[in-house]
């Protein structure tokens, strides 16, 4: 990656910390910024334009940093927001659905996918395109789980 500028990472909370640590792991010498907006999660339970909105601001703030690349750790603003953020900011900016789908088809043995998110993930049915547009046929079980973010 270029040496000037760091990659940001945001997530409605702490749980992106997860893909901080695995970006360090892989790119140790990058500079990493994190945003974790605590003050509004959970996202899962608010409306779709609510979801963009805090997402711009939060990749308003990443961009005021100088960073040169965004990871949306965010699996609520990945399923709903990313193509909003990608027409707004000129920058490279990756999201979690699709590594996750993939993730998931790597270790289906019977070619059954369930997958439990947020009430506005679930509802946007990210997961569902993604995985099928990597293997069709693929049975794709989704749940709802409102208290799933708290837990965590």
């Amino acid at each position: 990656m270029a040496a000037d500028g760091a990659i940001g990472i945001f997530d409605s909370g702490v749980g992106g910390l997860t893909v901080l640590h695995a970006i360090l792991q892989a790119e140790p010498r990058e500079e990493l910024i994190y945003l974790g907006d605590t003050g509004r999660y959970p996202y899962g339970t608010k409306g779709a334009e609510t979801i963009a909105r805090y997402s711009v601001e939060n990749v308003e703030f990443l961009v005021e940093k100088g960073v040169k690349l965004l990871v949306v750790a965010c699996n609520t603003s990945s399923a709903t927001a990313l193509e909003t953020l990608r027409e707004k900011f000129m920058l490279p900016i990756v999201g979690v659905i699709e590594p996750g789908a993939r993730a998931a088809i790597a270790r289906t043995r019977n070619h059954r996918v369930g997958v439990i998110a947020t009430e506005a993930t679930i509802a946007s049915g990210a997961y569902t395109r993604a995985l099928r547009a990597l293997q069709p046929g693929l049975e794709v079980y989704t749940r709802a789980c409102p208290l799933f973010v708290p837990l965590a």
